[in-house]
């Protein structure tokens, strides 16, 4: 049996180093939002000749200083460009540019969002999340209440509310390096993958925490730390397999599945990460921890 719950210790110090420099990034570089926050334009162009390189696309369009944020492909012929607000001759620049680089182009899509838009849907993420998390306390609080006469089902939601901050903010942590030192941007994509890391995580940490209401309704005269610990271990295999063949999944998608979806794959990687370690190692020893302080 590994002793999880006698070295939470460790683990504690492990998360607390890694959120720390987790929220120094976020401090410091922050995250760089993409034009679905900070409004701008969006141009699909495709290439009647075949697509070009992208990289080759970007360091074109990147010489006509026009703000050009991110060339992604799309498709199999056509690219995606967004760009800060675009004025009608910019547009026709950028397409003429195009034209004259690499043969025929066709502008299959040209939106503008405003900054006002964009403000909304940074709203509607922020109340998306908080919901989720309100939800999810109370999932908890009702479906562990009949452990109140051994430890608050409370406790457990709030112990499970902090697992998931855990996972966010690192999330978030490895995005503000990426936008930092690779220019990697945050749009709507980024905060679905935040809310399927919250639910991923939120459903590994139940799984522990049902096993630990069995162990404890059926061991009552055993000591709390001896049943989450036995809970821990018995969860484990079945935790690790699952999380394993999910990051094999999306790495090969990671790999595979194109540019367009790359980072949001790469987020949901990290979530299951953090997710897989937090409901093992930091949700169920800070339950222990909570209450061995409480009988103090």
């Amino acid at each position: 049996m590994f002793k999880i719950i006698k070295n939470r210790k460790i683990y504690f110090i492990i998360s607390g180093i890694l959120v720390g420099l987790s929220i120094l990034a976020l401090i410091f570089f922050g995250l760089k939002p993409s034009i679905d926050f900070t409004g701008g334009t969006l141009m699909e162009v495709e290439f009647e000749k075949g697509r070009p390189d992208v990289n080759i696309v970007r360091e074109k369009l990147g010489g006509l200083d026009l703000g050009v944020a991110s060339v992604q492909p799309s498709g199999d012929e056509a690219v995606i460009v967004k760009a800060k607000d675009l004025t009608n001759e910019q547009r026709n620049k950028v397409l003429k540019n195009l034209k004259k680089d690499f043969g025929k182009v066709n502008e299959l899509r040209f939106e503008s969002i405003g900054p006002s838009i964009g403000k909304e849907l940074k709203d509607k993420a922020y109340v998306s999340i908080i919901v989720v998390v309100i939800c999810i306390v109370l999932y908890i609080a009702y479906v562990f209440r009949k452990m109140s006469s051994t430890i608050a089902s409370w406790k457990m939601g709030m112990c499970a509310i902090v697992a998931l901050a855990h996972d966010v903010i690192i999330t978030c942590g490895v995005f503000a390096i990426l936008g930092r030192f690779m220019g990697v941007e945050v749009d709507t994509l980024f905060v679905t993958a935040l809310l399927m890391v919250l639910g991923y995580s939120i459903n590994d940490t139940i799984v522990v925490f049902d096993r630990v209401r069995y162990n404890v309704l059926k061991n009552s005269a055993v000591n709390f730390e001896v049943n989450v610990e036995r809970s821990v271990n018995q969860t484990m295999v079945r935790s690790l397999s699952t999380s394993i063949t999910t990051f094999l999944v999306l790495l090969a998608l990671y790999l595979f599945g194109g540019e367009t979806i790359k980072w949001f794959v790469f987020a949901l990687m990290i979530g299951v990460i953090v997710g897989t370690y937090s409901s093992i190692f930091l949700a169920s020893p800070l339950l222990v921890e909570w209450e061995r302080r409480g009988k103090r």
